[in-house]
């Protein structure tokens, strides 16, 4: 699979130092009364950036997913994205979940192209340049690995091919920002590692924003170039965590001291304040 070359994402990262993603102090209570979800919540993220968000279960992490994209209006603080205000859901985004929820009556080509029915300007378009479309979702498939697999249903899928598709669902529409929220979890481990690298690739060659929601300590130092560490609920963040490990990162990175220490440091954050629950 073709990567962005080294020198262009560098000079991309050059110009994108100011924050494409910003929360100012954010807090959320979904309902009066209720115990917050999240407290003084703040973060910054580049465009470009692949960013990862870990922490104890409960602490906030899809919280903060939803109020990124415009599915939930904050309590309090603001939030922009490409400078813009947030106060509804998003047009610049794509989404991926655990489970794929691909349509079972569509075929994996017609699945992935379910977004340009619905996203403007491509849902007015659609019809004149069906072609064009096609040649760019088949184009896509091929990227990760599922060209030839366009005309099977979900049910004849593999789970990893499944996500796979996801994946391409996600980014058809050419997305700035890429929102997952534990994409793998239900994977076996070898597939899951698998699609680690597909994902890097994807983000390498098309240069994307990515915040990705994860329990995975070793998927999220695989994959990120920034790791943020949230606190029990009420969420906030604790720690943000650069990662110098170059890329592309393979296989062979996760056994690198570098890369285990890495990961041991963030799980004993994550221990410590687990503890402080306690």
């Amino acid at each position: 699979m073709p990567r962005r070359p080294a020198s262009s994402r560098s000079q991309r990262k050059a110009r994108d130092l100011s924050g494409f993603i910003e929360l100012d102090r954010v807090r959320l209570r979904y309902q009066e009364g209720d115990e917050l979800a999240l407290e003084q919540t703040s973060l910054e993220v580049a465009e470009g950036e692949f960013v990862a968000v870990v922490g104890p279960s409960g602490c906030g992490k899809s919280s903060l997913m939803k109020l990124v994209t415009g599915l939930l209006p904050p309590s309090e603080g603001n939030i922009t994205v490409a400078g813009q205000d947030v106060s509804g859901p998003i047009s610049i985004v794509g989404m991926a979940f655990q489970a794929s929820t691909l349509l079972p009556w569509r075929t994996t080509l017609q699945n992935v192209m379910l977004p340009l029915e619905i996203v403007q300007p491509h849902r007015s378009q659609l019809r004149r340049h069906r072609a064009a479309y096609e040649e760019k979702a088949r184009a896509l498939l091929a990227e990760v690995g599922l060209s030839g697999f366009e005309d099977k249903y979900p049910w004849e899928l593999s789970g990893g091919m499944q996500q796979r598709a996801n994946l391409c669902r996600a980014l058809i529409h050419e997305p700035k920002l890429l929102m997952l929220d534990e994409p793998f979890g239900a994977l076996d481990a070898f597939t899951r590692e698998e699609l680690w690298d597909t994902l890097q690739a994807l983000w390498m060659q098309h240069g994307f924003t990515v915040i990705l929601v994860t329990h995975d300590l070793r998927e999220a130092v695989y994959l990120a170039d920034t790791v943020y560490v949230m606190s029990k609920r009420p969420g906030r963040i604790l720690e943000r965590r650069h990662n110098p490990l170059p890329r592309p990162r393979t296989q062979e990175t996760s056994f690198t001291s570098q890369f285990v220490d890495l990961v041991h440091e963030l799980r004993d954050k994550i221990k410590d304040v687990r503890a402080a629950d306690g």
